[in-house]
């Protein structure tokens, strides 16, 4: 049996067809889940690496193994007339250091796989999140797909696609029972532009991640479908009469359009895509920076800006973890103790959940007070729309700028522009969008929905 699955940045959903139906798997009560795990035991955090007595030992034995083979190589080449190259002590050092923190990462890594192991140990979605906020320990990864992209040390990627795993797996094992029949193919959406830091390669090396993680997973047959190429398919179901439309799906993680030939009972074409890898979780960087991190700080004291990016990146590992070693005890009252508060396990966490309910309250409402007492009793910060405004006009700004591209590409304008995923939801979103195609119809899509059911029907068609 296949399915469809929308792996996605903030939340994820799959679906397959069923008799000609479309059916959402369903996580509990909800139809989607926040793309988080919580594992009670700790993934290895490279960062932790220290020599104690043991990994001294295993370091002096690499040293001399080192030394040996250097002797040996220079006697070689002096037995042949040639010059020896000679490494340094230090460069001996160096090397033979990360020999020993490579083992030990594998040996971490070996043993966090084999702890959690077992379903038993891990929660999914907003009670990973719960879970680790209750728990005070363990290690909670939110939005994994947004590192699928970025340079990885090899030991972080066995650790990336090893949390890629447990989540699908979660979604083909209750699909599997939700659907009565083993789940083992499946079509997962994908970005045009994943967030990278490497080209066009972070997003071969994204692939490749949840190609792996898929097969760990136990699904037997994966293929990929652009996410606006899904949500096109989605739409096409629509459309009695053949017409071009332009798809506009703005997610959590990316930005995804595509032109496409729809509807007419003839079969979708997809014309061109572009991406921007921005999404709904940059709105949230954004605000927690304009609007919370002043509270802390920020643009009064004299720490860094780049210190309150790390702290309001939640979903950056190593950002995260450079905003853990700084050290505010020196740092101006109050906002010492509101930074080292803000250093507290889940802090960060319990920050962004804020700046997000501040984000979607003001998508609706014209005020909204987030309480902050975890960081000091009687902390709040009060912001209206035009506080949401000001903090999200950046990222506006590369939408505008990536739809006036995409109109200067087109050779005609197309019939309607299907607007759809999560951050779609914001009236200020919308508004820009229409404001970059005022003359076309604007169609809204299911903001949560609209991908999936599109990768349904290509799981259908994938599966024969």
């Amino acid at each position: 049996m296949h399915i469809g699955i929308d792996f996605g940045t903030s939340y994820s959903a799959a679906a397959a067809i069923l008799d000609g139906k479309q059916n959402l798997v369903r996580f509990g009560d909800a139809e989607q889940f926040r793309t988080a795990v919580f594992f009670p035991e700790r993934v290895p955090d490279p960062g932790a690496f220290t020599l104690t007595p043991a990994l001294e030992a295993q370091l002096e034995a690499q040293l001399r193994l080192a030394r040996t083979q250097q002797r040996q190589l220079a006697a070689a080449a002096a037995a042949r007339g040639q010059t020896p190259v000679a490494r340094s002590d230090d460069e001996l050092h160096r090397e033979a250091l990360r020999v020993v923190r490579r083992q030990w990462m594998e040996e971490q890594t070996r043993t966090a796989s084999a702890s959690v192991a077992s379903f038993q140990h891990a929660l999914f979605g907003e009670e990973a999140v719960e879970g680790y906020l209750d728990s005070g320990g363990g290690n909670l990864i939110e939005s994994p797909k947004s590192m699928f992209g970025f340079r990885l040390d090899p030991q972080v990627r066995r650790v990336i696609v090893h949390i890629a795993t447990h989540i699908l797996e979660h979604i083909r094992l209750t699909a599997s029972r939700q659907f009565g029949a083993p789940v083992r193919g499946a079509v997962i959406g994908r970005p045009v532009e994943f967030r990278s830091s490497m080209g066009a390669q972070g997003s071969l090396q994204a692939i490749a991640i949840l190609r792996e993680a898929a097969a760990a997973a136990g699904f037997d047959a994966v293929t990929f479908l652009e996410e606006p190429a899904a949500a096109a398919m989605h739409y096409h179901q629509r459309l009695a009469q053949r017409q071009s439309a332009l798809i506009v799906d703005i997610g959590g993680g990316t930005t995804d359009v595509a032109h496409a030939q729809l509807g007419g009972g003839v079969a979708p074409h997809i014309g061109r895509s572009w991406g921007l890898p921005k999404g709904g979780t940059d709105l949230d960087v954004s605000l927690s920076l304009h609007s919370f991190m002043p509270q802390l700080g920020k643009d009064l004291i004299r720490v860094p800006s780049h210190q309150f990016v790390e702290a309001a990146s939640v979903h950056n590992l190593p950002k995260q973890r450079e905003f853990q070693k700084q050290d505010y005890r020196l740092v101006a009252e109050p906002y010492g103790a509101r930074l080292r508060a803000l250093q507290a396990p889940g802090a960060t966490t319990r920050l962004n959940q804020a700046a997000e309910r501040t984000k979607i309250t003001l998508s609706m409402a014209p005020r909204y007070r987030a309480e902050l007492d975890f960081i000091e009793r009687g902390l709040a910060v009060a912001t209206g729309t035009d506080d949401f405004h000001r903090a999200i006009e950046p990222f506006l700004g590369q939408l505008e700028r990536t739809l006036a591209g995409v109109r200067g590409d087109l050779d005609e304008l197309p019939a309607s522009v299907f607007l759809t995923g999560g951050t779609s939801r914001s009236a200020k979103v919308r508004q820009r969008v229409q404001a970059c195609f005022p003359e076309i119809p604007l169609v809204h899509g299911d903001p949560s929905l609209g991908v999936v059911s599109g990768l349904a029907v290509a799981a259908r068609e994938a599966a024969g």
